[in-house]
């Protein structure tokens, strides 16, 4: 492998950080560097929060579930959706512009994914650390008053960034074969994959806490399609202007 490869499986989320801020300069440096990132169209559809506001920075954390890494953390950004700035410049451009299309939604989130994502590469070649918070859904509405979001703008989640304090294990990931398909999307296999990445991640978690943990990759999804599905963000975005053509 290369570096580069090396370093993209070695990520893992840090979620304890050292009491050191970035040097002068690296976080607009790893911001634009995140912006080299895919755009559709070269939209750039998105816009990052830097959270320093320690009382903000407080409230957000209990707005995620209660997540005390945003306070711990030397940055806490909040990586936003954003499909004001470019409607707007089409419109001044003398577009007669359509809002509100479920296709914005996409290409806004997309967008915001992709820019965030090469700000944790950058970050992790940096021997920083990160933690995405998608708990910022949780709670969307507050997060967006909070920060004084515009209407067509959306939290899509935050990002912790620092120093690491700890030294968690790489979480195991599904084997390749598993989510890489030819030519058709052939799931015959699925099932007995599934069961042994249920074994791998048990084995996992018994390890990571001490045996403290008894769990196993399927488990861990129920809650995600049970107590967790935001049933709230669809009314949410609708009210901000997206998705609803």
């Amino acid at each position: 492998m290369n570096p580069t490869i090396e370093l993209l499986k070695s990520h893992r989320s840090i979620r304890k950080f050292k009491d050191q801020p970035l040097p002068d300069g690296l976080l607009e440096t790893l911001i634009s560097a995140g912006q080299c990132a895919a755009t559709s169209n070269q939209v750039q559809a998105y816009t990052v929060i830097r959270v320093t506001n320690t009382e903000n920075r407080e409230t957000l954390a209990e707005l995620a579930g209660g997540q005390p890494w945003i306070k711990a953390a030397s940055e806490f950004l909040v990586f936003c959706a954003d499909m004001k700035r470019a409607t707007e410049a089409a419109e001044r451009a003398g577009a007669d512009v359509v809002r509100g299309m479920t296709e914005q939604l996409l290409v806004a989130s997309i967008d915001a994914a992709l820019m965030a994502q090469n700000v944790a590469v950058a970050a992790e070649s940096e021997k920083l650390g990160i933690c995405y918070i998608g708990g910022l859904r949780n709670n969307p509405e507050q997060v967006s008053e909070l920060l004084r979001l515009p209407e067509h703008v959306y939290p899509v989640f935050g990002m912790c960034i620092g120093y690491p304090d700890h030294d968690p294990q790489v979480k195991p990931r599904l084997p390749v074969e598993t989510i890489l398909k030819q030519d058709y999307y052939d799931d015959s296999q699925d099932q007995a994959q599934v069961d042994a990445f249920d074994d791998t991640m048990h084995q996992y978690y018994l390890e990571r806490t001490g045996g403290k943990k008894d769990s196993n990759w399927s488990e861990e999804l129920k809650p995600l399609f049970t107590d967790k599905l935001r049933p709230h963000m669809k009314e949410f975005l609708e009210k901000r202007g997206f998705g609803v053509k």
